[in-house]
């Protein structure tokens, strides 16, 4: 069936769709039956250079639900590969559109991406549809991501589509509308490099540096530091990631982006009690992709894309590989400076220290000992409050304090200055887990009202606010561990 072509307020360009035909199938969403916005980001909006009134109005909704199609886009889905919990399969979306390419008034480009939208030629069965509640909670942890600073995709809007969707019972259906600087996966380079020719490979490579590395674009072997670039850029958002105990849940291939964003929220969770073998997921039952092992999985996923790029390294395939390898071992040394500067900032330190390392690990080690919250932790020490920490009373803690202290006074920083860049570094609240489904439940049964005051208390996590301070409590104790699904 044709789609109606509606004039918007939306700046299309199809770059992705101008690759060859390899890359994806044209496909237009399925209409559903009666679309109703249940969320709408008006900051991400504007700050797209879209119209709010034209977007809220009955076209803006049956955009978003893809019953219409803007003017300029060209749906397609695209293909990719990857490595799921380290077995290699081919994928591609099965149950996403892209629209096209939003152009912003200062020549940014971002993907328009609907999930959810019915199948596409690469759903190997599946519906194609998605449920209300992962698409919600997509929304709320990518826009917590946002105000955290943490490099993400964004969610414009969630629609109700009217129409159940079936699963282990009939759930409410929905429509999320992605934002991504794109949608290049690692994923994407296995594809080509299997299924394609190395000349495809070539432009495949040549379209993702022009789009997120152009300032390569002349170097002497412009795909090495094309892969160079990729690495520092996962090194510093696993950091970040790490930093505020955050946990994706599947970081397979095929959701490690090209651009450095964080993207895909199926089982992913913030951590409460630190613990490095923290997993949230159903699924990861053997601990692959832990919170303590993230780092690990980043390096592996990135070998994968160096293999796929080996033809374009060198011509001599043992050099390739070399050249590769000599990359890839870059990757530890520069997680591990992102982590420590982070570190040193939550602890209000601005010069490197000998120390530093040990001073880190002691805390760390004493916060999983003790079982102590991650977060209010670190808010505890930002506010001098330690007795808001279970380690207050402890002969470690006491000495560890001490050292601490110790370690702020070999800085020519002032005390104010230590504990300004603290509070500009530990947030006050993150995405609790209870709060999450506090919020999902209240929006299943009709009111948005819960997770709308959450996404605003999310919005500023280092405001510190009075607001914020009920955000900051912990669950109640449970007998059984939290766990979350891949339903996005």
């Amino acid at each position: 069936m044709t789609k109606e072509i509606i004039e918007t307020v939306w700046n299309y360009d199809n770059s992705y769709a101008r690759l060859p035909n390899i890359f994806f199938k044209r496909t237009n969403p399925t209409s559903v039956r009666s679309p109703k916005v249940a969320i709408f980001n008006e900051p991400l909006a504007t700050s797209l250079g879209l119209n709010i009134e034209a977007l809220r109005s009955e076209n803006g909704t049956a955009v978003f639900a893809g019953n219409k199609i803007p003017e300029g886009a060209s749906p397609l889905a695209q293909a990719y590969a990857g490595h799921q919990f380290g077995h290699f399969t081919m994928l591609g979306d099965g149950r996403a559109v892209l629209l096209g390419e939003q152009v912003t008034p200062n020549g940014e480009r971002f993907d328009i991406q609907l999930k959810g939208p019915g199948r596409t030629p690469y759903s190997r069965g599946g519906d194609g549809r998605a449920a209300l509640g992962p698409m919600l909670r997509e929304y709320i942890i990518s826009e917590a991501m946002h105000g955290l600073g943490i490099p993400t995709t964004r969610s414009l809007a969630v629609v109700s589509t009217g129409e159940p969707v079936i699963r282990e019972t009939d759930l409410p259906g929905a429509i999320l509308t992605r934002v991504a600087a794109s949608h290049l996966r690692v994923g994407t380079f296995q594809y080509a490099a299997r299924w394609g020719s190395e000349e495809e490979l070539r432009e495949l490579a040549d379209y993702a540096i022009k789009r997120h590395y152009p300032e390569i674009e002349d170097d002497e072997n412009r795909y090495l530091s094309f892969l160079q670039e990729v690495i520092k850029r996962q090194a510093m958002l696993i950091a970040k990631w790490q930093l505020v105990g955050f946990i994706h849940g599947v970081m397979n291939t095929d959701n490690m982006t090209i651009s450095g964003e964080t993207i895909d929220y199926g089982p992913c969770a913030f951590m409460d009690t630190y613990d490095p073998a923290t997993v949230f997921s159903s699924i990861d039952r053997e601990g692959r992709y832990a919170y303590g092992n993230q780092p690990n999985i980043g390096v592996w996923n990135l070998a994968r894309l160096a293999e796929s790029l080996l033809p374009l390294l060198h011509e001599d395939q043992e050099q390739a590989v070399t050249l590769a390898q000599d990359k890839l071992s870059d990757f530890a040394g520069l997680f591990e400076s992102n982590w420590l500067e982070g570190m040193r900032a939550k602890l209000g330190l601005f010069n490197e220290d000998e120390k530093d390392k040990p001073l880190i690990r002691d805390l760390l080690e004493m916060m999983q000992k003790h079982r102590a919250d991650y977060t209010n932790t670190f808010r505890a020490l930002t506010f001098d409050k330690p007795e808001e920490t279970i380690l207050q009373g402890t002969t470690e803690f006491t000495q560890w304090h001490k050292r601490w202290e110790e370690r702020l006074g070999r800085q020519d920083e002032s005390v104010d200055a230590s504990k300004k860049l603290m509070r500009n570094s530990n947030p006050a609240v993150i995405p609790r887990n209870h709060r999450v489904e506090e919020a999902l439940e209240a929006a299943n049964n009709g009111d948005y009202s819960v997770m709308e005051r959450l996404i605003e208390v999310l919005s500023n996590p280092y405001a510190n606010s009075p607001e914020q301070i009920d955000y900051t409590t912990l669950p109640a104790p449970s007998p059984r561990p939290y766990r979350t699904f891949c339903g996005t």
